[in-house]
């Protein structure tokens, strides 16, 4: 995710940022970051080793590996509040890296809906056509897209600073840097949140039918799924705009640099969530899950109690025979 100057400011605007601001945005950061690798890569153990390789498993195994990856690099996105110590090369490759799960993670929560509006809408379609192996495919792509979304906001990001501090910044020019701004809510926020709002709302619509507890359910997750994109996302978004317009309002500045590290952090919650919305809720990962913990536990207990078998099988054992030949 390239945060452009919300994160990494100059050397005079970073005295600004208040330090409770700060204390705050480095104590969501470590949670976030824990709790996001923490939960998808549990996705990614089960979907990936423990679940029968299917259309939803290989959704939720590649929407866990983006999030896996993109929380993780949320520790760079705390150290460049103050400064950036890595050079040029991990300027570049954090930002690539970040903006490439960013799109990829957003592209696979849009497929991911479509399909289950596929599969609520065009039954027949879906059981004939919906396959392993075009879902490997339309992944395969979504990254490939992702990757080529993500080349500019990497070629124009350097550390730029003085001998106080280096900061890794955006160094294009005023044109496209809005380019850019525009192009990134369209393609990580307007569309795909319609595409997600259109989706579940269809699915809503088609699912009203059903048993009482079902259908409270389905409109649980469809309005949890929905309010968490666009709660977590569009502050983001919001914000990087109003940096954009921040060099004429010095009050306007003083807030994004204030508030705007949180809205990333808010972002990246978004990863957070993401498993639990769209794979905890699902009772075969579910069973899955509690299996692969019982085998954990059960393996650990039987490797105490062979161990402590073999320890006690290893004791000599003196017989009467040989304390007879020590005496002849």
């Amino acid at each position: 995710m390239d945060s452009d100057n919300i994160t990494a400011s100059e050397p005079s605007r970073d005295d600004g940022i208040r330090s409770e601001v700060r204390t705050a945005y480095l104590v969501i950061n470590c949670v976030i970051s824990v709790v996001g690798m923490v939960g998808n890569g549990l996705v990614i153990y089960v979907t990936g080793f423990r679940m029968k390789r299917t259309v939803n498993s290989i959704w939720f195994l590649n929407l866990a590996l983006a999030d896996f990856l993109f929380t993780a690099f949320l520790i760079f996105y705390t150290i460049v509040v103050s400064q950036w110590p890595f050079g040029l090369f991990m300027c570049k490759l954090n930002a690539f890296v970040s903006v490439l799960n960013m799109f990829a993670s957003v592209f696979l929560l849009m497929a991911i809906s479509l399909d289950r509006c596929l599969c609520t809408c065009a039954v027949v379609w879906a059981r004939n056509n919906r396959t392993v192996c075009k879902a490997q495919l339309v992944s395969v792509a979504i990254w490939l897209m992702a990757m080529v979304c993500s080349i500019p906001y990497a070629t124009f990001r350097k550390p730029f600073g003085n001998e106080r501090a280096t900061y890794c910044v955006y160094s294009g020019d005023i044109t496209q840097r809005l380019i850019l701004l525009i192009f990134r809510f369209i393609m990580a926020f307007l569309f795909p949140f319609l595409v997600i709002t259109a989706s579940h709302v269809t699915i809503g619509v088609r699912t009203r039918r059903l048993q009482s507890a079902r259908k409270q359910r389905s409109r649980r997750i469809i309005i949890s799924v929905i309010l968490a994109f666009f709660l977590c996302w569009l502050p983001f978004h919001v914000f990087l705009f109003l940096d954009f317009s921040t060099p004429g309002n010095p009050q306007l500045r003083d807030i994004v640099f204030t508030a705007g590290p949180l809205t990333v952090s808010l972002a990246f919650l978004n990863s957070c969530l993401n498993p639990i919305l769209y794979v905890f809720m699902c009772d075969e990962f579910q069973k899955k899950l509690k299996q692969s913990i019982f085998l954990v536990f059960e393996s650990a207990l039987a490797e105490d109690r062979d161990t402590s078998q073999k320890s006690e099988s290893a004791v000599p054992v003196q017989s009467s025979g040989t304390v007879t030949s020590r005496h002849n």
